[in-house]
C-alpha cells in the first residue's frame, strides 16, 4: 500500500484526508499553508544547536518537561527495554528556548498549531454521530487555550558503530495526544505499520506533512480513530554518517478534558510519561 497525499486546496480535502485517517491511523498533505523555507531553516537552526555543547545550558524542567533531553534521558518506546538513539528539545511559547532559535520556532509553532486545530475540527465535522456521542465536548473545543501543544526538535545522531545492541532510533510506538504533525525530515527513516503488520517507509518528499492519530483521539473516540504505530529505523551504509532532524508538533487538550469515562488527558498524559520513563512513579 502506498501512502497518497491529500491536496489541502482541494474541495474534498477534509473528507478524503479524514477518511484516510480511519483506514490507516495517518494522513499526508500537500500544498498546505506551511512554507518549506520556514522547516528548512528550522532545521538548519537546530541543526548547529544539538552540534554545540550550550545544549546543556538548557536541560529539560522535570515538572514542565520542557528544554533539552540528552540521550542519556531519551525515552523508551512502551514495551522496549533500549532507549531510542535520540535526543531533543521541548518548546512551549511558555518555556525555556535559545533567543538565537526563538524567533522561527515560534512562528513555525503558531502555524502548525493552527493548522492541527484545523485539521481536528475536519476530524470533527466527518466523525460519524454514533462517534461523536462519545465526545465529552467538541473535539475542536478541547485544544482553546491549551498550553501542552507541544513541538519537539528531535535529533537522530550520526550512527558510531558502538550503539547498544537491538537500539534504534525510536522504537515503534503511538503517540498520546490527539493529532501529530509532523513535515518530512531531512533524511528517511520513518515507517509506519499497516492493518496486515507490515512495515512501511513513509516517503521524504520534502514539503509534505504527514499527520497521524495519537492515543488521545483513539480513547475520545472509542477506538473508530485508530492510533498509528511508527517507529524511526537506522539508516544502512553510507546514510549511517548522516544525522537526521525531525519536527514533530503533538496537539494537545487541556488538562482537565474528559476523553472518556476512565480518563481526563491530565491522567492519560501521567501515566503515558510514567510508561515512557520520563517520570518516576511517585512524581
Amino acid at each position: 500500500m502506498q501512502l497518497k497525499a491529500v491536496d489541502y486546496t482541494s474541495p474534498t480535502a477534509a473528507e478524503d484526508f479524514v477518511r484516510s485517517l480511519r483506514e490507516t491511523g495517518f494522513g499526508v498533505l500537500k500544498n498546505h499553508p506551511i512554507k518549506k523555507e520556514l522547516v528548512s531553516a528550522i532545521y538548519e537552526d537546530w541543526q548547529a544547536f544539538f552540534s554545540s555543547e550550550s545544549k546543556h545550558d538548557y536541560r529539560y524542567n522535570v515538572g514542565p518537561q520542557d528544554g533539552y533531553f540528552s540521550p542519556k534521558v531519551a525515552e523508551t518506546a512502551k514495551g522496549h527495554t533500549k532507549r531510542d538513539i535520540k535526543e531533543y528539545f521541548h518548546y512551549y511559547p511558555w518555556g525555556q528556548c535559545p533567543e538565537k532559535q526563538k524567533p522561527l520556532l515560534a512562528q513555525y509553532y503558531g502555524e502548525a498549531t493552527s493548522l492541527a486545530e484545523e485539521l481536528l475540527a475536519w476530524v470533527e465535522q466527518y466523525s460519524p454521530d454514533d462517534v461523536a456521542k462519545h465526545y465529552s465536548q467538541p473535539l475542536s473545543s478541547m485544544v482553546e487555550g491549551s498550553q501542552q501543544t507541544l513541538l519537539r526538535i528531535l535529533h537522530y545522531p550520526p550512527l558510531k558503530g558502538d550503539e547498544e545492541l537491538g537500539a534504534i532510533r525510536a522504537g515503534a510506538h503511538e503517540d498520546i495526544n490527539l493529532l501529530t504533525i509532523l513535515p518530512s525530515a531531512n533524511e528517511p527513516g520513518l515507517q509506519v505499520k499497516a492493518k496486515d503488520g507490515s512495515w512501511m517507509d513513509v516517503p521524504c518528499d520534502f514539503g509534505t506533512l504527514v499527520v497521524n492519530i495519537g492515543d488521545m483521539l483513539q480513547e475520545a473516540s472509542g477506538g473508530y480513530f485508530p492510533s498509528t504505530s511508527h517507529r524511526v529505523i537506522n539508516p544502512e551504509g553510507a546514510d549511517k554518517t548522516k544525522s537526521r532532524i525531525s519536527l514533530p508538533l503533538f496537539l494537545h487538550p487541556k488538562p482537565e478534558v474528559v476523553l472518556s469515562n476512565r480518563h481526563t488527558a491530565k491522567s492519560y498524559l501521567r501515566e503515558r510519561l510514567i510508561e515512557l520513563g520520563v517520570i518516576p512513579e511517585e512524581e
